[in-house]
């Protein structure tokens, strides 16, 4: 089991730069969550054949995640108890100026929502970061933009004009 605090800052991407994503692979991501609660919830996720379930804790900038693994069998079986609670997306790393970019492409009743998440090792260092030209809008604080929230209501109020996400 692992457990840690985590700093992550989110931001929406309102265009994806020509080229950025063409020379990386992608993850297929499904998780799903069987649980949840005002400021915890606990997810099972299958990201490209490596299975977890994890208990968050917390929203925003610091959060605490405590993982232990599953293999396939355990993840099958408890997939369907998170029916109408999941999220699957396309995710992609991207260095940047020594830190990492988490691309999230979500598919299905979530498209056509792009997220970009950083994680820090401190929060001073998180205040520090500057986000790239596309990350558009921070969204960290908001909790209609958590991954739980979304698996739970779909797509935030947003408007879709000439192929950029604009919040409403």
């Amino acid at each position: 089991m692992q457990t840690e605090w985590e700093f992550e800052r989110k931001f929406v991407v309102s265009y994806v730069p020509e080229g950025l994503l063409d020379t990386r692979k992608s993850v297929v991501i499904r998780q799903g969550y069987l649980a949840t609660e005002r400021d915890k919830h606990i997810r099972i996720r299958d990201e490209g054949g490596h299975y977890t379930m994890t208990v968050k804790q917390g929203m925003g900038l610091k959060r605490r995640d405590t993982r232990i693994e599953l293999n396939a069998a355990q993840f099958n079986d408890l997939w369907p108890l998170t029916q109408n609670m999941r999220v699957e997306k396309k995710r992609y790393r991207i260095d940047f100026f020594g830190d990492q970019l988490v691309v999230d492409i979500f598919v299905g009743n979530l498209a056509p929502l792009k997220l970009v998440e950083v994680e820090f090792d401190s929060e001073i260092s998180s205040r520090q970061f500057l986000p790239p030209d596309f990350a558009d809008l921070e969204v960290t604080q908001r909790k209609e933009f958590q991954n739980v929230a979304l698996a739970r209501y779909g797509l935030p109020d947003m408007v879709i004009s000439s192929g950029q996400q604009v919040i409403a």
